[in-house]
């Protein structure tokens, strides 16, 4: 439901902006958080569900998650700010799991069912009663009947009915989950298995009730910056035109130096050099060591790969992720930095929760928060003095940010340093069902000698859960920005003498 502004977008984002006002404000944590649903939610009357007492709870956990707090049960009698102390120190990372489901929020939607709607006109045909392989269609006062204890939803009464009156319905979030890691509690409400989920953030994106949700860094991030730390934002290549089509990097750049960093990177930069490196790895490994190589930059991406096919995490890149770079890269210019991630994945907060990246990158925050931020001091982003923003990408690296474009930041990287080389074959996939599908191919030996590009949210890095606008838009923005490049190729970064010592 990107670029649509819902209610539940507006309760998200008003709940980002007030734990940044509570951290930029000094005061008695505990007690304005308990305050904070009231202030949300005010008066008496529910606006969205049937009880204000239910907002209100929901609020309340959802501020809990933003904290980086643990989401808590009905049955559980705790004030909201309960271990709130644990969450008010700079340096305190995620505590899994990542995505939390709300359960008093989940709907508690059927996992799976097929229903004649009401458009069904009571033709003569039939054929809905005819195709259905289990008795499981009866026509009751001229309209036709699931019987939902025989239907095996093949939908084959879905593809016969003539008026489209007949639907298959799935859970929202479980239709999203591209690794099947949504199922049910004993009360029919969503549960995740963690063992299967990845952090894409997809169910996070796709619950019409709100119900699941995210932790945030938002106060620990403006902590480490009232206390004096120096704290480079480093902004994921999806960046162009998230925060409004009028916001110039030059905008952003004086925006969130107004905030407080000391400054701002382009992590497309970290990009380059991750591309770089994968061209190396690709020339030197494919075919002779490796039957294909699978590209590392998308955590979802690679953390799905090497869980389902562990036979065959060898083949998924080793290359650091452009995060990682960027981090790696500023941090070896600053030695006392700190580097706040900033950018659209749910699952680079998972990735910089790992202890090897830890000293890498402090914080990560999605566009979305970040977005808090900019409320919470009242900076008015699209009319902010410009101040120069210094770009040292390429093309290739900006690129990065949408479906096909690290494969062929690849490709180019391997055509102008190993012209020699003849053609790279590529097979890329989006979102993880259609990545598990590339990789089932790849162990089958369909992509032998391929180079595989794996992007878990449909339409790339563009489509992340913490990404503010229309998938499509962001896209045209993101590849608009790109040709502005001087340089094209990734190859020809400045910062490539510097990526053995990154690598170390």
């Amino acid at each position: 439901m990107r670029g649509i502004y819902t209610s539940i977008t507006d309760i998200r984002r008003s709940i980002f902006t007030e734990i940044a006002r509570m951290a930029y404000e000094d005061g008695d944590y505990a007690r304005k958080l308990e305050e904070l649903p009231y202030e949300i939610l005010p008066g008496e009357q529910a606006q969205y569900r049937e009880s204000i007492f239910l907002e209100r709870a929901i609020v309340g956990e959802r501020l809990r998650l933003a904290m980086g707090l643990p989401v808590r049960s009905a049955a559980e009698s705790a004030p909201i700010s309960k271990g709130i102390e644990d969450s008010t120190r700079p340096e305190t990372y995620y505590e899994p799991p990542l995505i939390n489901i709300i359960k008093f929020a989940c709907h508690a939607c059927p996992e799976k069912q097929v229903i004649s709607t009401e458009g069904c006109q009571g033709c003569l045909a039939h054929p809905c009663t005819l195709v259905c392989p289990k008795d499981a269609i009866h026509i009751v006062g001229g309209k036709s009947v699931v019987d939902q204890d025989k239907c095996i939803k093949c939908g084959r009464c879905v593809d016969a009915c003539p008026y489209n009156a007949i639907i298959k319905q799935e859970r929202p979030c479980a239709a999203a989950c591209g690794v099947k890691a949504i199922g049910s509690d004993e009360y029919g409400r969503a549960e995740i298995d963690y063992d299967k989920c990845v952090s894409c953030g997809m169910c996070l994106v796709n619950c019409p009730f709100g119900a699941i949700a995210d932790k945030s860094q938002i106060f620990q991030l403006i902590t480490a910056m009232k206390g004096g730390s120096h704290v480079y934002a480093a902004v994921a290549p999806a960046f162009v035109d998230q925060f409004g089509p009028n916001v110039t990097p030059e905008k952003l750049r004086a925006a969130m130096k107004q905030l407080g960093f000391t400054d701002v990177i382009e992590v497309a930069v970290g990009a380059d050099l991750c591309a770089a490196e994968e061209a190396e790895d690709f020339i030197k490994n494919v075919p002779e060591n490796l039957p294909f190589m699978a590209t590392s930059c998308c955590p979802a991406w690679s953390v799905m790969a090497k869980k389902q096919f562990p036979e065959l995490a060898h083949c998924v890149s080793m290359a650091l992720t452009p995060m990682v770079l960027t981090g790696r890269l500023i941090k070896m210019k600053h030695p006392n930095a700190q580097v706040a991630f900033i950018g659209p994945c749910a699952a680079k907060k998972l990735e910089a929760m790992r202890k090897s990246i830890r000293s890498d990158i402090d914080f990560v925050l999605t566009f979305e928060e970040m977005m808090g931020l900019f409320n919470a001091r009242n900076i008015d982003i699209q009319n902010i003095e410009e101040e120069e923003f210094l770009s040292e990408s390429s093309a290739d690296g900006r690129n990065f940010a949408v479906s096909g474009g690290v494969a062929q930041a690849v490709v180019n990287c391997i055509k102008k340093m190993y012209p020699e080389h003849g053609e790279i074959k590529v097979a890329s996939a989006q979102g993880l069902e259609d990545c598990r599908k590339m990789m089932v191919m790849a162990k089958a030996g369909k992509y032998n000698g391929y180079l595989l590009e794996g992007m878990a949210c449909p339409g790339g890095c563009v489509a992340g859960a913490g990404s503010m606008q229309p998938i499509d838009k962001s896209a045209a923005a993101v590849k608009k920005y790109a040709k502005k490049a001087e340089k094209q190729f990734c190859c020809e970064t400045d910062y490539l003498k510097d990526l053995e010592r990154l690598e170390e």
